[in-house]
């Protein structure tokens, strides 16, 4: 049982591997991808010794559970849900040692939409360009985790430094996002440019890792005509058929056909990451020195 290797007991309804992405690669067609709630991820590896960037799994509302092969420090962070080892109920946001051949639950998120686990070494997947991330869009990285599957944990890094519980945003309760008109804002009418920053917005259950959907006020278009697809970035607003915004988040395409009326400041995309289906949106106009905080 010395192995330094994880067993999945319970996959969950979506849990992926993730870590800093791949930037650098749109020119090749190939997304970011990497943690949604960035800081959280980080947090967890800083928790057990791990560099900031090092991979851990990304849970999706119902969590997951492992076994693993060894005895390892763990770290839970992100939307908060019960933790237990075998169990018996451990702390959020805080190191905990698992020995070999206990199970690790993570339940059911009571807030928010994705937790974070960190393992002590990260989880060691062979990286593709750099980046051991599931993207969901291109499908490059490792598939979603499923029951029974089996995975590597890289060698523990060097002692970590002791805290109690570390404090993090809560998921947001108003989503927040400060925007930047452009650059296609001149495709649509001046009400709609109103509608967009007044308007009552709210997260949509079809919201995914490539896109934060909404519901609401449908943005009215100036000019009819097809667009030329072109590149889009992370937090581009682009605006379908049916005129309802969508974020694009770490797995959206690099290049689209419909027009982006502004861009997301990306601070506040983690708050964007926790946000649950039916949580009210406002889109503000951020100042010259950043925006708005994305959590309220």
């Amino acid at each position: 049982m010395g192995e330094r290797t994880v067993e999945v007991v319970r996959a969950g309804a979506l849990t992926t591997v993730q870590d800093r992405g791949r930037p650098g690669h749109a020119h090749l067609g190939v997304p970011r991808s990497g943690a949604l709630d960035a800081p959280a991820a980080a947090l967890a590896n800083r928790l057990v010794g791990n560099p900031v960037g090092a991979a851990v799994l990304e849970t999706t509302l119902s969590g997951c559970a492992v076994r693993p092969r060894c005895a390892v420090w763990v770290a839970v962070t992100g939307a908060p849900c019960r933790v237990t080892v075998d169990g018996r109920p451990v702390g959020p946001g805080t190191a905990v040692r698992v020995p070999a051949g206990a199970v690790l639950d993570l339940g059911r998120a009571v807030a928010g939409v994705r937790s974070y686990l960190a393992l002590s070494g990260g989880v060691a997947v062979e990286p593709v360009l750099g980046s051991r991330s599931t993207d969901l869009l291109s499908g490059l990285g490792p598939a979603p985790l499923v029951d029974g599957a089996v995975f590597p944990l890289g060698a523990p890094g060097p002692p970590r430094g002791w805290v109690d519980v570390a404090p993090q945003p809560g998921p947001p309760g108003v989503l927040v996002l400060g925007v930047r008109f452009g650059p296609r804002a001149d495709w649509f009418t001046a009400g709609a440019l109103r509608a967009l920053t007044t308007g009552a917005y709210r997260v949509s259950a079809a919201s995914n890792r490539v896109g934060l959907r909404t519901e609401g006020p449908a943005l009215d278009r100036a000019v009819g005509a097809e667009l030329p697809s072109e590149g889009v970035v992370l937090g581009a607003v682009q605006v379908p058929a049916d005129g309802r915004p969508v974020v694009f988040l770490a797995d959206h395409p690099t290049t689209g056909g419909y027009p982006v009326v502004a861009v997301v400041r990306e601070a506040d995309l983690a708050a964007a990451a926790q946000a649950a289906p039916g949580t009210p949106v406002r889109f503000v106009v951020a100042s010259a020195r950043g925006g708005r905080p994305g959590r309220r």
